[in-house]
């Protein structure tokens, strides 16, 4: 109901909103494609800051060589299509199951 998946997609990407809003009323986070984030990837990033005690919106490390990628896309297993899970890439890595989402700030 909420996202485009293997099951569903028919190996393609899909216009927005054509599925139903999450709770916060945002449409396709999870699903349709991987969404490149600011962050750079750093693999046990998380866990070092569970020790520090910082787990509330971590912004990643202060440089890497890969970008975050979060939410899943059309060709992956609906397990990988959720906000939480993590992925990551070279920011040149090009492909049809990646994207962004432009936000503005008021």
């Amino acid at each position: 109901d909420y996202a485009w998946y293997s099951n569903n997609s028919g190996s393609r990407t899909r216009p927005v909103r054509n599925k139903k809003e999450n709770p916060f009323g945002l449409y396709d986070m999870s699903g349709n494609v991987w969404e490149w984030c600011w962050d750079w990837y750093g693999e046990a990033y998380y866990a070092q800051c569970a020790q520090r005690g910082v787990v509330q919106d971590p912004m990643g490390p202060s440089s890497g060589g890969s970008r975050v990628l979060r939410g899943g896309g059309w060709s992956n297993d609906s397990r990988f299509c959720r906000v939480s899970y993590r992925y990551f890439n070279y920011p040149s890595f090009e492909d049809f199951s990646r994207g962004f989402r432009v936000v503005r700030q008021f």
